[in-house]
């Protein structure tokens, strides 16, 4: 699988947590979502030094 076909693949354990979130009431749906996104940040920011150390 090259990389662009990994990208438009879906990450069915994200989707399963995201329709996790959606189900939450509103009061604990944001912080939720505040937290996935820091997660996902971080799995970036590390992904993206890999990347810049082996170009």
């Amino acid at each position: 699988m090259t990389e662009g076909e990994f990208a438009t693949q879906p990450d069915e354990a994200l989707l399963s947590r995201l329709a996790l979130i959606d189900e939450r009431p509103l009061e604990s749906r944001a912080a939720a979502y505040r937290q996935l996104h820091d997660e996902l940040r971080q799995q970036l920011e590390a992904t993206d030094g890999d990347t810049a150390r082996t170009a």
